[in-house]
């Protein structure tokens, strides 16, 4: 069981603060021959798998490397276009990486207000505050919003337990380390080395035991 991440949304739906504390390894390496046996399209400044699966490798999954070097969006390291490096059988055989594409703080964002402003918008009930709880397959998302409107959400394992106490504990951590803090604005983005600290502690001790106890 994991807990993978945390986020703190403001009341206008930015995202103030957040944390990626589990991150599952889904990389994957592997070297071809020519011709590549995955249809590869380019999607949203990646190139990602568009058709073909196979050791691991899934559709959507992104060109992360290639022989052992980062690529850029949709160029190699060295300023080439991927696809055009690909298709030349003089580059084989080659190595590539394929796994998830990381987000960047923009697209991290950007996805928050989205998910809030649905949420709200969607509800069959007037006054809605948003998503409680969502759940996939491989991950569930708890949010806990104050009266003020500050949310504050987890994405764990579905067999986690313990997120609603671990989402008050996180708003008194907030509370505690953010808010008392004479330097910290209201609405802004939350830099605190003691808030940071505080958080990981409570998110190791929510893995181990599940729960807080009294005084925790």
């Amino acid at each position: 069981m994991a807990i993978f991440s945390v986020y703190v949304v403001n009341k206008a739906g930015g995202l103030i603060y957040q944390l990626d504390h589990y991150v599952p390894r889904s990389d994957t390496e592997k070297t071809f021959s020519f011709p590549l046996d995955l249809v590869l399209r380019p999607r949203d400044e990646r190139v990602v798998v568009a058709f073909g699966q196979r050791d691991g490798i899934r559709v959507g999954h992104a060109v992360l490397a290639i022989n052992g070097a980062e690529v850029n969006g949709r160029f190699t390291a060295d300023g080439k276009d991927v696809l055009e490096f690909l298709s030349n059988p003089a580059n084989y055989p080659v190595s590539i990486r394929f796994g998830r594409h990381r987000l960047s703080s923009n697209e991290k964002l950007m996805l928050a207000s989205m998910l809030f402003a649905i949420g709200s918008q969607l509800s069959p009930e007037v006054g809605s505050s948003g998503i409680e709880m969502l759940e996939t397959d491989t991950f569930k998302l708890h949010c806990f919003q104050t009266l003020t409107g500050i949310k504050f959400v987890v994405l764990a394992d579905p067999r986690q337990a313990g997120i609603d106490a671990l989402l008050r504990k996180i708003y008194e951590i907030y509370s505690d380390f953010a808010l008392k803090n004479p330097f910290y604005s209201l609405e802004m983005p939350i830099r605190c080395e003691l808030f940071d600290q505080n958080l990981k502690l409570a998110l190791e001790v929510a893995e181990k035991a599940g729960s807080f106890g009294p005084g925790s």
